[in-house]
């Protein structure tokens, strides 16, 4: 990286044109991003990066491009969400634990794709998991919860840390009658459960994640099938703990065993049981919340990855 002058102007040298192509963008779209986000002009000239603004602009706009570097140096198109989040990194003074964030690989997608935390809070959400028996997650939807916590399960099936990986949640309708459902048991809870199969699919494929299933490896039950069992060299994870009641958590938590860990994942802002103070997972957090080995992370509408447009529903509902 060299300064070309003091006056508002700095040049990054670029490794490949597959990172040149990769920071621009199609139509330019990238370098609007880092545009909109830092107020400076960004222009690709070959194989350097230039930029051109206000001098105190320009140090965090070429952090800001340094801090990105891992995913565009690859020839990768740096997600919008990424960015942002490296972004509010440098705002809050933590660029640093945010370059770390390359390094937390969990595992690949069927896609080939490397499997991440993308935030900093995402991160110590991860960290947690693999330092506590307990953890419990709380944040908007889109931030991850379910999706890290199942990605780090499948690591550590695969070093067999784990023997198993149970998936559970509550089957509560969110806001709407589906009243009688056809079909076997399966099929009736199949509705409820369909998000951890999607969270599973992404990172096995559907057929493997068939075999594991059919296998006994990885079972998904609806909550209620948890009762009287004691699960042992398993990682369990408890979705949308928020449409728990308090029995249901209580039975729920009760259920560790040796060598076993436990997630719980919830958004208490998104309680779809007719009497919310009746929520298991309201009640764990006032309960456990400084209860020694227990650990609490709570995400944010900084940490949500999926569509950019997902943060601004979530705060225009909060506003």
């Amino acid at each position: 990286m060299k300064e070309v002058s003091n006056i508002g102007h700095f040049t990054i040298d670029l490794p490949s044109t597959d990172a040149a192509t990769a920071l621009s963008g199609p139509g330019n779209k990238c370098l609007k991003n880092f545009e909109t986000l830092t107020g400076v002009s960004f222009a690709v000239r070959g194989l350097q990066l230039e930029m051109s603004g206000i001098s105190s602009k320009l140090e965090k706009a070429s952090a800001l491009v340094e801090l990105t570097r891992p995913i565009w140096e690859q020839g990768l198109e740096v997600p919008e969400v990424d960015l942002k989040a490296a972004f509010c990194s440098l705002n809050i003074g933590q660029a640093t634990s945010h370059a770390e964030l390359g390094k937390k690989v969990l595992a690949r997608s069927k896609g080939g794709k490397y499997l991440r935390p993308r935030t900093i809070r995402q991160k110590a959400y991860v960290e947690a998991i693999e330092n506590y028996d307990l953890t419990f997650a709380i944040g908007p939807a889109g931030t991850g919860k379910t999706f890290l916590s199942t990605v780090l399960a499948a690591r550590l099936l695969a070093e067999k840390v784990i023997e198993k990986i149970i998936l559970t949640r509550p089957a509560v309708e969110a806001g709407e009658n589906l009243g009688f459902l056809p079909g076997d048991l399966q099929q009736k809870v199949d509705p409820y459960l369909r998000p951890l199969f999607d969270s599973l699919h992404s990172i096995f494929g559907s057929e493997k994640t068939n075999s594991l299933i059919d296998k006994g490896i990885i079972e998904i039950v609806p909550l209620a099938f948890m009762r009287g069992r004691t699960l042992e060299d398993s990682l369990i994870i408890l979705d949308e703990a928020q449409n728990t009641t308090k029995a249901q958590m209580k039975m729920f938590l009760t259920r560790l065993g040796e060598r076993s860990k436990m997630i719980v994942n919830g958004d208490i802002t998104q309680i779809d049981l007719k009497n919310s103070d009746e929520s298991g997972l309201i009640e764990a957090i006032n309960i456990f919340s400084n209860v020694e080995d227990i650990k609490f992370c709570y995400l944010t509408t900084e940490d949500i990855v999926r569509h950019t447009l997902v943060q601004k529903i979530i705060e225009a509902y909060k506003n």
